[in-house]
């Protein structure tokens, strides 16, 4: 069965121009905003039909997978039949030769018997063939001196000529008994060995038919691993469509008071530089220092692996390490698009920012913790969680990613963070 493919254009442009950056009220940016917000609804409805589809070929793919079993119970059934009549034939054909053996003691003996009649037989010959045939039994018979004596010659004649006659009776059917004993023994040996190989013949093609099943399962499995794979990543867009719907929803009723949530955002972000945080014992790194620029550095640490090729996949970022509590903090101000958990990126953070017009989404992954949540506007430098180990990762790090744009599946709008951050 060909793979569905389901395109899918994830490419959301939210452009958030006026979140964060325009003071007061601006009707075009919120009529822009809107507008924008309607067009993530159509693209969420989009991504809905895929997951609706992709549900039904998961239910289809799972109806052919319990046919299949079914067949394959059916055919196991069948060679395990075949394999028992295998067995019941080999131990008939056994049965059979030991028969043979056993006729061939028998043939031994009705050969010797042939032999000593013949030898009688000959004898008989001989002595006629001596006497030169002048002495018959009616001359045995004649020359009998009273009526007793030939009442007993007649009785011995006939004896003798019964007995004769009953030896050539008996050579006979000891010559067809043996010939019939053999052909019968011949034949059923012969009509085991037949169906014997017929049987192996019928379980080599139920053993190859299962062999065909087997690897058609294997086929269907793999194809709902695939479509499950591709449900999940359908449904984690919608959720990240939902996400940035309400991030703009958000922007749209902070358009009057951003300005002072903003400057409520900065302070704190001020003081918990200045604080600090504590790590129950473990070593505490303080907060990047806030750069100047767009964007300021996530965390404190070393870049240990970088944009670019990794285990024949694109790492769409940068990973920065450090041991202890390391706080996390907002690259640039923004509005937290999401914060969740997610089975590759652990807890993760996503925000939206507004820089001179262009839209940028920053990613945090793998943090042990979050300190912010869905639809709270940050600051740059605000401490949004700490570093951590969650999700498809090895080791504490901090994978840090930006979107020149929206954040999407195929990454497509991944920029490399060096250009814009400092290690």
């Amino acid at each position: 069965m060909k793979k569905k493919i389901v395109a899918i254009n994830t490419t959301i442009m939210l452009g958030l121009s006026s979140v964060l950056a325009v003071p007061g009220v601006d009707a075009e940016s919120i009529q822009d905003m809107k507008e924008k917000k309607e067009a993530i609804q159509e693209k969420r409805s989009g991504v809905q039909s895929g997951i609706h589809n992709a549900e039904q070929d998961i239910k289809k793919l799972q109806g052919q997978q319990e046919s299949l079993e079914d067949q394959i119970s059916r055919i196991e059934k069948e060679i395990s039949d075949s394999e028992a009549k295998i067995k019941e034939k080999d131990i008939q054909i056994k049965e059979t030769q030991a028969e043979i053996e056993k006729l061939k003691e028998e043939i031994a003996v009705l050969i010797e018997r042939i032999e000593k009649r013949n030898e009688l037989l000959k004898e008989r010959a001989v002595s006629f063939q001596e006497s030169g045939g002048d002495i018959s039994y009616l001359e045995v018979l004649l020359g009998s001196s009273s009526f007793s004596d030939f009442v007993g010659r007649v009785n011995a004649v006939a004896t003798i000529v019964e007995a004769d006659r009953e030896i050539l009776e008996q050579h006979e059917a000891d010559k067809k008994e043996l010939e019939e004993s053999q052909k019968a023994v011949e034949q059923k040996m012969a009509d085991l060995q037949s169906m014997l190989a017929e049987l192996k013949e019928m379980n080599a093609q139920l053993t190859n038919q299962k062999q065909q099943k087997d690897a058609l399962m294997a086929k269907l499995e793999k194809e709902e691993e695939q479509t499950q794979e591709l449900k999940m990543s359908l449904q984690e867009e919608e959720e990240n469509l939902a996400a940035q719907q309400s991030a703009i929803q958000k922007a749209i009723e902070l358009e009057q008071s951003r300005r002072a949530e903003l400057e409520a955002a900065r302070k704190r972000a001020a003081a918990e530089a200045r604080s600090g945080s504590g790590g129950g014992g473990e070593s505490v790194s303080a907060a990047p220092r806030i750069s100047s620029g767009a964007f300021t550095n996530p965390s404190a640490g070393r870049v240990t692996s970088k944009m670019g090729p990794r285990w024949n996949k694109q790492h769409a970022g940068i990973d920065i390490a450090k041991k202890g509590t390391v706080p996390v903090v907002a690259s640039a101000d923004g509005v937290v698009m999401r914060a969740y958990v997610s089975s590759t990126y652990g807890n993760c953070v996503m925000i939206t920012h507004s820089i001179n017009g262009q839209q940028y989404t920053t990613v945090y992954a793998h943090m042990r913790s979050m300190n912010v949540s869905t639809g709270q506007v940050v600051a740059k430098g605000q401490k949004i969680g700490l570093m951590g180990n969650t999700g498809r990762s090895y080791g504490q790090h901090l994978h840090f990613e930006i979107h020149k744009g929206s954040w999407n599946v195929s990454k497509s709008n991944a920029v490399n963070p060096l250009s814009y951050v400092s290690y």
